[in-house]
């Protein structure tokens, strides 16, 4: 298993997020919708070579701001394609071990717009080359996200093979409660290559350090114990975010 944290989430600059991931044997996951938005940021080419020099690898969460690839509208959905492609080749680039994927959003919520919105969606998953390994990830924070199960995100990974599954502990305990997390393991198990760590009360995404609420880390650290892919920080705090959450994890191994 590889263990990672969001400099994005933690609000660390890179020459903290980097030193920091080099004295924890960490890699860092790239926010791209940061490169996108910031010019100042390092391109695909410096981040890689600071990477290296650093002995610090990579995971990418792929765009999701002003973003929708099961957009009813063709403009909005074509320029959510070209970007995620885009995100996929800086991730080649930079050498990411896999990218994250939200599933789309559908505002509103009529029969008709749903049924489509999930064509939609099927229509993007077929059409992006994946130069990376791509995970999935679970979402159901709020009505507009265009999955409300776990059975529809097991449908769709069914249907596109080529992708992974991101298992996001906070997110799940958002949606299915204490045991959302165990739901989605059982269904994706074998499909599972990254995972999301950080921790809530149950009621809103706060990306609170791992053991700050309610999700079940003695489940987590068990099944980790195990895992072969990578796992990212998603957590608030700053470095004394990262570390809480590194030394919750690591107890037991």
């Amino acid at each position: 298993m590889r263990m990672g944290f969001s400099p994005f989430t933690a609000g660390l600059s890179y020459r903290e997020s980097f030193d920091l991931a080099a004295e924890l044997g960490l890699f860092l996951e790239i926010t791209y919708d940061q490169h996108e938005m910031d010019p100042r940021l390092p391109g695909a080419r410096e981040l890689a070579a600071m990477g290296q020099a650093a002995g610090v690898g990579f995971t990418l969460h792929l765009p999701f701001v002003d973003w929708n690839l099961a957009s009813l509208v063709p403009e909005v959905q074509r320029l959510s394609l070209e970007r995620t492609q885009q995100a996929i080749a800086f991730g080649a680039e930079i050498g990411a071990f896999c990218g994250v994927l939200h599933t789309g959003l559908v505002p509103l919520r009529l029969p008709e717009a749903i049924t489509h919105a999930h064509h939609r969606l099927h229509q993007a998953l077929a059409g992006l080359e994946l130069a990376i390994p791509v995970a999935l990830e679970n979402l159901g924070l709020s009505r507009s996200d265009l999955l409300e199960t776990p059975a529809e995100l097991v449908d769709l990974l069914e249907a596109h093979p080529q992708y992974g599954f991101c298992l996001d502990v906070g997110h799940a305990l958002i949606q299915r409660g204490p045991g959302g997390s165990q739901e989605y393991h059982r269904l994706l198990k074998s499909r599972l290559i990254h995972f999301h760590l950080h921790d809530n009360q149950g009621s809103r995404d706060e990306h609170l350090p791992c053991g700050s609420g309610g999700v079940d880390w003695a489940w987590v650290r068990e099944v980790l114990g195990g895992f072969a892919g990578t796992v990212a920080l998603e957590v608030t705090g700053g470095v004394e975010g990262v570390r809480q959450s590194v030394a919750l994890l690591r107890g037991s191994f």
